[in-house]
C-alpha cells in the first residue's frame, strides 16, 4: 500500500481545507443562531440558509458529490453533476476534512444518508429509477431516507426485520413500522429506500428485498422526531415512521425480490468508510480544541497542558487518532484494489474502532474544558453525541466484533 496521497487528492484537501476556512468554520456561530431562531419561530424543520447559501459556491469550486467513485461515475454520467470520480481512498482523506464540523459534508452534497442511497441508485437502480431520483439527488434538490430498522426487532440481525413488501398485481403494498429513519425529518425528503421481507419462507438470507417509497405515498405516517442524547437534529432528523398498506408500482423494487442484503451489503461498505473518516475528522478537531484549551488554562499554579493526566491523554489521543485513520485508510484501499467483500474484515474493524477512538479523545477533551465542555459554548456535547450514535449506526459494535471474531477463527478451522 502507498501511503502517500495522490497528486488529484491533495490538490482537492487543499482546495477543501481553504473553503472550509474561508467558509465553514466562520458560519458555526450562524449555523446554531439560525436554529436557535427557527426555534423560536416555530419553524424547527427548515432548511438552514446557512448551509443552503453555501452549496452553490461549493459546486462552482468543483467540490460536489466528491463521494461518487469513479466506476459509477464513468458508467453513468447521465448529467454534470457528478462528482470527481474518486476512489475510495482519495475520498476518504477529504471525508475527514468534511467531518471536522458536523454538518460540513451536507454543504458538499457527500452527506448521510444521501451518499449511500445516490451509491445505491447509481449500482442497482433501473434507468426511469435514475432518472426520478437520482439525478435530483445529485444536484441536491432533494434528499432521502434509508429505512431499515425497526422497533419490534433486535434489528442489528436485519433478517428479524418483519416489515412486508407484498405483490399485488402491478403493485406492492408495503406494510410496518420503522424507526430511526435518518434524514426523514427533512422537509426535502422525497425517497425512501425501504428494505422489507417479500418471501418469509425463502432462504434466511433471500427474504428481504428493497423498495422505493416516495415520502408523499398514501399511507406513511411520520410519527415522531426522536432525540439524541437531548438533540433532535433538525431539519435533518431521526424518525419513527408507520407504513400502512402504502402501493407503490411493481418497477420500484430494486434489483429483485430476495436481493435486499446484497443490496445492503453494496450501500453499507462505502458508507463505513465515510463515516469512520468523518468520525477521525471530529476526533482531530477534538484534539486541536483539548490542546488550545489546556495551554491557556492555569490550575494549581501552571497550566493545564503541564498536568501529566493532560500530557497523558494528549499523547494517547494522538496514537489513536494516527492508528484509526491508517486502518480506515487500509480498508478503503482494499475496497479499491480487491472489492468490499475481500475487505470485509477491514472494514468491519474500522467499523469498530473508528466510533470509540472518537468517543474516548471527544470525552477527554470535554474534560480538559471543564464545565465549558458540557455547554454549547463548545461544540464538543453535541460531537459526542453523534460519535456515540455511530456505535449503533451500520450495526453495533458488538455484531461487528462478532464477525472480526468469526473471520480470525476462520483461519484455523482447518488445522
Amino acid at each position: 500500500m502507498d501511503f502517500d496521497y495522490s497528486p488529484r487528492t491533495q490538490d482537492l484537501q487543499a482546495r477543501l481545507t481553504a473553503f472550509m476556512d474561508r467558509h465553514i468554520y466562520p458560519a458555526e456561530a450562524a449555523y446554531w443562531a439560525e436554529i436557535e431562531a427557527n426555534t423560536r419561530a416555530g419553524k424547527r424543520w427548515t432548511p438552514l440558509q446557512v448551509i443552503e447559501q453555501l452549496k452553490p459556491k461549493a459546486r462552482d469550486e468543483g467540490l460536489w458529490n466528491l463521494f461518487l467513485p469513479d466506476s459509477a461515475d464513468g458508467a453513468n454520467r447521465t448529467s454534470g453533476n457528478y462528482g470527481a470520480g474518486l476512489s475510495n481512498q482519495e475520498y476518504a482523506p477529504l471525508a475527514e476534512i468534511m467531518g471536522r464540523v458536523p454538518w460540513a459534508s451536507e454543504v458538499f452534497n457527500c452527506s448521510a444518508p444521501d451518499t449511500g442511497n445516490m451509491e445505491t441508485l447509481v449500482r442497482y437502480g433501473s434507468a426511469e429509477h435514475k432518472k426520478r431520483w437520482l439525478e435530483p439527488l445529485l444536484r441536491g434538490e432533494i434528499r432521502s431516507a434509508f429505512v431499515m430498522t425497526e422497533p419490534d426487532v433486535a434489528s442489528s440481525d436485519a433478517t428479524n426485520i418483519e416489515s412486508r413488501i407484498e405483490r399485488q398485481g402491478d403493485d406492492y403494498v408495503i406494510n410496518g413500522r420503522k424507526w430511526w429513519i435518518s434524514g426523514a425529518g427533512d422537509p426535502r425528503c422525497a425517497i425512501y429506500i425501504f428494505m422489507g421481507k417479500t418471501d418469509p419462507e425463502a432462504p434466511r438470507h433471500s427474504q428481504q428485498s428493497m423498495i422505493l417509497i416516495p415520502s408523499d405515498a398514501p399511507g406513511i405516517k411520520v410519527l415522531r422526531p426522536l432525540s439524541v442524547l437531548g438533540y433532535d437534529d433538525a431539519p435533518h432528523g431521526h424518525c419513527e415512521i408507520t407504513f400502512t398498506n402504502v402501493r407503490v408500482p411493481a418497477s420500484n423494487l430494486m434489483l429483485g425480490e430476495g436481493r435486499g442484503f446484497e443490496i445492503a451489503q453494496g450501500r453499507l461498505g462505502p458508507g463505513r468508510i465515510h463515516h469512520c473518516m468523518r468520525l477521525i475528522g471530529l476526533a482531530e478537531r477534538s484534539l486541536e480544541l483539548m490542546c488550545r484549551r489546556t495551554s491557556a488554562r492555569v490550575a494549581f499554579g501552571r497550566p493545564v497542558a503541564d498536568q501529566g493526566v493532560t500530557r497523558e491523554r494528549i499523547a494517547e489521543a494522538r496514537c489513536r487518532i494516527d492508528m484509526a485513520r491508517l486502518l480506515t485508510l487500509k480498508a478503503a484501499w482494499m475496497m479499491d484494489v480487491a472489492g468490499n467483500k475481500a475487505a470485509k474484515a477491514e472494514i468491519a474493524m474500522i467499523k469498530v474502532v473508528a466510533p470509540n477512538l472518537a468517543c474516548q479523545v471527544i470525552d477527554w477533551a470535554m474534560q480538559a474544558h471543564g464545565a465549558a465542555g458540557m455547554c454549547e459554548d463548545f461544540p464538543l456535547a453535541y460531537f459526542y453525541t453523534l460519535a456515540r450514535t455511530l456505535r449503533f449506526a451500520d450495526g453495533p459494535d458488538e455484531v461487528h466484533r462478532n464477525a472480526i471474531a468469526k473471520l480470525e477463527l476462520g483461519k484455523y478451522a482447518a488445522a
